[in-house]
């Protein structure tokens, strides 16, 4: 039997950045956290703890907030894509880099006051080496319907209890990644109209199951953007449960809920243009 060392690479990770540019009197805010990741032969550093071809965490770090200045972070996957760049180009044992970025929103006061928005982050996983790809997303997006879902006809088997429902909330945490087809893309327009649409259809689609709804909010965004190749979508489903307001003499027309966290149901699908 013999023993070898497989895939390995190392970075720097969750390196908070926040950005204003001051090009005018109206100043600009890209709050972002980033992570760094190096692949190449260190096969030296993992076998004999021999450092020479390691660039260390700290100096990527370093470069992160350098070329916040330098280049500037305006788009999230150009910053990615220039960081990943420089470490592929200019550092000689690195063969391959991913960059990842999550944004945050702020909402503008003035011209120089924010207010912090809703938990809902923006996302980039860009990786440059043989081939450049650039996947952009969010997560968080926190989404509700108070009626036009269904949940009936399902499998049932000897511990089955749940009753079948044809009005109920559906509610979810959504995260969604796409993968470009190339980098010459629009970011922020497209990023903006993909949510746009995914929330469209989640508002609109009468869901007779989580699972439809993912289809059809994924089908939408491929049939609308021929620059993206796939989709990914992941839907805890949060549940909302009628409460019994009989022992008190009341009726609960779908109207009085208990928001549960957990356990969840987790619906996850991909679409792919083919």
């Amino acid at each position: 039997m013999t023993i070898t060392l497989g895939a390995d690479d190392y970075g720097k990770a969750e390196n908070r950045v926040v950005r204003i540019h001051r090009d005018t009197a109206r100043h600009e805010i890209r709050d972002v956290t980033v992570s760094t990741a190096l692949r190449g032969d260190f096969t030296a550093a993992h076998l004999a703890g021999d450092q020479s071809r390691v660039l260390p965490t700290d100096t990527q770090k370093n470069t992160v907030y350098a070329y916040a200045k330098k280049h500037g972070l305006r788009e999230i996957e150009d910053y990615a894509l220039t960081l990943a760049r420089h470490f592929v180009a200019d550092v000689e044992p690195v063969d391959g880099a991913r960059v990842e970025v999550e944004e945050y929103s702020w909402e503008r006061v003035d011209d120089h006051s924010w207010v912090r928005r809703q938990s809902e982050v923006r996302t980039t996983v860009v990786e440059v080496g043989e081939v450049e790809k650039v996947t952009s997303g969010l997560k968080d997006l926190v989404l509700l319907k108070s009626t036009g879902s269904e949940f009936a006809g399902f499998l049932r088997d000897e511990y089955t209890t749940l009753q079948e429902t044809h009005d109920r909330i559906m509610s979810t945490s959504l995260v969604a990644t796409w993968t470009y087809a190339g980098t010459d893309v629009d970011w922020d327009k497209t990023w903006t109209d993909v949510r746009a649409i995914l929330v469209e259809r989640f508002a609109s689609v009468h869901s007779l199951a989580l699972q439809q709804t993912l289809w059809e909010m994924g089908r939408a965004v491929l049939e609308a953007h021929p620059e993206i190749t796939e989709i990914a979508l992941s839907a805890p489903n949060k549940h909302h449960f009628v409460v019994d307001l009989s022992p008190f003499g009341l009726e609960n027309p779908n109207e009085v809920f208990h928001a549960a966290d957990r356990p969840y149901g987790l619906i996850r699908a991909t679409v792919v243009r083919s």
